[in-house]
């Protein structure tokens, strides 16, 4: 059952995306709400799956992931599922997407060099009924966000 989002729902998760580390107290001040309101909607929010889970956003070329990949797809038959589940679960994926069009997914990957991405498409295309991939690198990335401003 999907969750009924509010007005002060909304101004609570727009301020855990400016940061989510600051505390319950700075944000029912700025909301000028109860620090209790604040807690009860955070925890409704984390219950329902609005939010997912609190992470650092991370500067991945600072630590020598260089190289970002937009990997699209082709799968026999109704297979699709069952190679999105595996390859959403490598390590260097950052999102795996249906999509319609040419190719029936898209895998974005980032990795440390080469090799690895050599490796990581090969995987792919020796995955049983996998028919063809084709694979982009990133020249430059110009917005790299993991959600979007609400």
């Amino acid at each position: 059952m999907a969750s009924k989002i509010d007005d002060l729902d909304l101004r609570v998760i727009r301020e855990l995306q400016k940061d989510a580390r600051q505390s319950y107290r700075d944000i029912s001040e700025k909301l000028k709400v109860a620090e209790g309101t604040v807690y009860n909607r955070v925890n409704k929010l984390l219950e329902s799956g609005v939010i997912k889970r609190f992470m650092p956003d991370i500067d991945f070329s600072k630590i020598g992931y260089d190289l970002v990949a937009i990997v699209g797809f082709t799968v026999r038959g109704g297979h699709l599922p069952e190679i999105e589940k595996r390859i959403a679960k490598k390590p260097e994926v950052s999102a795996v997407y249906d999509v319609t069009g040419e190719y029936d997914g898209i895998v974005v990957a980032k990795f440390k060099d080469r090799s690895a991405l050599n490796k990581f498409v090969k995987g792919i295309i020796a995955m049983p009924n996998v028919k063809r991939t084709y694979t982009m690198v990133v020249l430059n990335v110009m917005k790299e966000e993991h959600g979007i401003r609400i």
